[in-house]
């Protein structure tokens, strides 16, 4: 919700102490893995659709969940809001990981604010909004103004675990905010008053039941719209093209609004009404306009107005949407149908976006994020600040759920033309450069690095018709070593109680085919078969690309001459390169214990039992790598 203000601290003090306690009673198997997959974010529902835990919608009527029943005083903190409440969790924030950049422009974030307390953090945990810092001390109670950009950094080894709630408000809790501070001010006076238990049950909350339109009244519709065009760039060439095109759809939304009202046999022409709406603005280049928050007028329009106006379809919109500041939008590519080999590279005016955009592939653990966070300081190349899982699955149609949970594998028959469209504006919104800005018009060089993407480079380049691939090596004993230390940790859980997987840890890493044969089976033979797996597909995928489309990386010789490696690698893939790396390279985001060449031996036996069933593959992969 946009605010008057990018932060407000409300005048509660709730005890920190007790409310851990009732928190940390949760056992891991509660937690649930962020709707998007962001690596380090998951979450405990206590209020969802029906209470029921694992249901993400955002229609119908809330309720508390099983856990929220066994924290008296988490129930009684919610109740001193005095609001109706909506979707509400415990927001958890891994050591080292962070929320990246973005703006929430779903539209069940219209008209909601995000209210935080913050129960288990530190000093170094970072809440950043619209140019303000601040550190959200446990026990306080903050709001924010969700349609800023915004991020969250957890710059410590500990957890971070905040209380989160979404509500329309409500008559006591306005009077809070009225009452509150802005940290940029001075309140020389201003005191949070300590909460004083009120013994409120779980049959005295108020819980939202209407969030989601089944037609979206005109009234609703011209307040969106007149909302995004006050925040929209006016003096912009195309506005006025975008602005006409929205006041002939309000006017003809009105018209069928006032016919049909809510009746099913109004709803094909409320569609058509719609789809015209959307390809008017798409023509008028609604993308080219920006909001104050960096978003496109498109985007936006697409997330507030046209995509909740109608529930004809019998989809929820559910799931977080988050949008980072949007750049122009992509050139749709043309459809055809699915062909034995990736599309060849046309340079030039081939791909009116992204000038042959380089993606790192490789199996999990061949230290891609070294290389990423490494590529990433090169001049005039964009980056989505991290792994795009939550932008490619956040499509419907490619998690995994989609593919009956076989394998996180896409081909060139999922990348139809509205999924392309799609994928390539959601890569667009989310782009920097290394100094934080988004991309200028034209063409731009884009930088991806997600292990999950060595199963989809068919997809890939259908989608980005000019991609061009890093292979990344590294020696398989370090991998399967890292793999076994990365399971063991939990900190790289992708799958949670995925269903048929009985093993004794939750799934890590990508989803490869043939899981499903690793049931029952030691780490070492499951880490061995998703190696083989990803790899496998990998080199398949790459041998069947014209082979100026491919180079290949090297772990050793990054860690041994940085900065010949990166000079070579900026040659071959067109990056400019403009600084000299002074001693070894930083140790990367994702590393779980110091790196060291030797450290694989203390599980020698482990993978040397297993090293007969992968050699074949092993050699095939130092073959691709010294081509």
């Amino acid at each position: 919700m946009r605010l008057q203000a990018r932060f407000i601290q409300l005048p509660l003090q709730y005890d920190a102490e007790l409310l851990a306690r009732e928190v940390l009673a949760f056992g891991e198997e509660c937690w649930l893995p962020h709707p998007q997959r962001f690596e380090g974010n998951d979450f405990l529902p206590l209020i969802s659709i029906n209470g029921e835990p694992e249901n993400e919608s955002f229609a119908g009527q809330m309720a508390a969940t099983k856990y929220l029943k066994q924290c008296p005083y988490l129930v009684e903190v919610l109740a001193s809001f005095g609001a109706s409440l909506g979707r509400t969790r415990l927001m958890r924030l891994s050591g080292g990981a962070e929320v990246t950049p973005h703006v929430d422009i779903h539209y069940y974030w219209r008209d909601r604010m995000r209210i935080h307390v913050p129960i288990v953090t530190q000093p170094t945990v970072s809440f950043h909004c619209g140019g303000l810092t601040v550190n959200m001390a446990e026990g306080e109670c903050w709001i924010f103004d969700t349609f800023s950009r915004h991020r969250v950094l957890n710059d410590a080894e500990r957890k971070r675990i905040h209380l989160v709630a979404d509500t329309v408000g409500g008559e006591g809790f306005w009077n809070l905010a009225a009452a509150g501070r802005l940290p940029e001010r001075e309140a020389p006076n201003w005191v949070a008053r300590n909460f004083e238990r009120n013994g409120a049950t779980i049959d005295q909350l108020e819980y939202e039941s209407q969030n989601m339109p089944v037609v979206m009244t005109p009234w609703e519709i011209q307040n969106h719209v007149d909302f995004l065009f006050r925040e929209a760039t006016q003096n912009h060439p195309q506005f006025q093209y975008v602005a006409h095109a929205a006041s002939h759809f309000t006017h003809v939304w009105r018209a069928l609004w006032s016919t049909y009202g809510e009746c099913k046999t109004g709803w094909p022409r409320y569609r058509r009404a719609l789809e015209d709406f959307s390809g008017q603005i798409r023509s008028a280049r609604a993308h080219e306009v920006k909001l104050r928050n960096g978003s496109d007028l498109y985007a936006t329009l697409t997330a507030l107005v046209i995509a909740p106006a109608l529930s004809d379809k019998g989809e929820d919109l559910v799931g977080e949407t988050r949008h980072d500041a949007a750049a122009a939008m992509a050139t749709p590519v043309a459809a055809s149908a699915p062909a034995p080999a990736a599309p060849s590279i046309n340079t030039g005016a081939g791909d009116r976006r992204f000038d042959r955009p380089i993606f790192i592939v490789n199996p999990p653990r061949s230290g891609s994020s070294l290389l990423f966070e490494t590529l990433a300081n090169a001049p005039n190349v964009y980056t989505v600040g991290g792994e795009s899982h939550g932008i490619i699955e956040g499509v419907r149609g490619l998690g995994i759920p989609a593919a009956n949970f076989d394998s996180n594998c896409l081909d060139e028959s999922h990348a139809r033309p509205e999924i392309i469209t799609m994928l390539r504006e959601r890569f667009e919104q989310t782009l920097r450069d290394r100094d934080g800005a988004p991309p200028p018009a034209g063409r731009i060089r884009m930088l991806e690095k997600t292990p999950k993407n060595a199963l989809r480079i068919p997809f890939l380049a259908k989608v980005f018709p000019e991609a061009r691939f890093i292979y990344l090596h590294r020696d398989p004993h370090q991998v399967l070593s890292s793999m076994m230390e990365g399971w063991e940790s939990g900190r790289f859980t992708m799958y949670r109680n995925l269903p048929g997987w009985t093993g004794e840890r939750e799934w890590s890493f990508l989803l490869t085919p043939g899981w499903r044969d690793l049931i029952g089976q030691p780490l070492e033979r499951v880490v061995a078969g998703q190696w083989a797996s990803a790899t496998t597909v990998m080199l398949d995928a790459l041998d069947r690309l014209a082979p100026d489309r491919w180079v290949t990386a090297n772990y050793d010789a990054l860690l041994a001459d940085p900065n010949a490696e990166v000079t070579r690698l900026c040659e071959a893939v067109g990056f400019e390169w403009d600084r000299r790396i002074e001693g070894a390279l930083p140790i990367a985001r994702h590393t779980v214990s110091a790196p060291d060449a030797n450290k694989w031996r203390g599980r020698a036996s482990e993978i040397e039992a297993v090293w007969p069933s992968i050699a074949a593959v092993v050699e095939r992969a130092e073959r691709a790598a010294a081509r």
